[in-house]
């Protein structure tokens, strides 16, 4: 079995600087030293690997997962779906998606998070699943509200879901946020604005998917995921005829 190609550098370009000064945290958070380029070493090339025996019946359903019998969330329902890829456009099979996010009012539940909004009983506010053979997950939630938070005096986060993909291997976990198509608060956020290109914005964005909305349940929005991609080995450029 041939040995799999290293792993793609990252494009830092792409990626927002550690240290933003408008985004307050990330002053005392962020290295003030140049980072050490290191090349790939072995437990960053491989990575844990999931079955479907690790992931639960409903899992994927923040409308019901932590519902009492007979209930659900409260908010406006949306399906969440796409598929994961890597820099070669191959879809990455039985890899682990995990999200987690405020409930409709915009709170967490999480004993710091002392915003005013209510708690729903009946949301947890974290999901998982796998990515089926063709790289596709799918989530059953509801729509996060906004919520302010610590950066000026009057900062708002633009609705959001938090994202974590582990790929096959560790150099190529993923955290992310996506946001919602037509939010105004997302060109508005200091997060947000930290990111230098804004081609690389609109990648964050979630669609309204009105193909995938179910109707009289709820809408839907597609978030498809690239991950770094390999460089092709000696054997397989052979078989390709490269």
């Amino acid at each position: 079995m041939p040995k799999p190609g290293e792993f793609y550098q990252r494009d830092r370009a792409w990626h927002p600087p550690a240290h933003v000064h408008d985004y307050k945290t990330s002053v005392a958070r962020s290295p003030r030293q140049a980072l050490i380029s290191l090349e790939n070493t072995v437990s960053e090339i491989t990575g844990p690997v999931f079955g479907h025996g690790d992931i639960g019946a409903g899992d994927n359903d923040l409308i019901h997962n932590y519902a009492q019998a007979g209930h659900s969330a409260l908010g406006e329902r949306i399906l969440l779906h796409g598929r994961i890829f890597d820099e070669n456009s191959r879809p990455l099979p039985h890899t682990l998606v995990e999200i987690w996010q405020a409930n409709a009012g915009g709170r967490y539940r999480h004993k710091k998070d002392t915003y005013l909004a209510p708690i729903d009983p009946n949301f947890g506010g974290c999901g998982r699943t796998l990515t089926d053979e063709n790289g596709y997950y799918y989530f059953r939630t509801v729509k996060p509200g906004a919520y302010p938070w610590r950066n000026w005096v009057n900062s708002w986060r633009p609705a959001d879901i938090h994202m974590s993909i582990f790929g096959t291997a560790f150099a190529q976990r993923l955290i992310t946020q996506l946001y919602f198509e037509g939010d105004p608060l997302i060109h508005a956020c200091p997060i947000v604005n930290t990111i230098p290109d804004p081609a690389a914005i609109d990648r964050l964005i979630a669609p309204l998917d009105m193909n995938a909305a179910i109707p009289f349940d709820c809408l839907a929005y597609r978030f498809d995921v690239v991950l770094r991609g390999r460089r092709s080995t000696l054997f397989e450029n052979r078989l390709e005829g490269n």
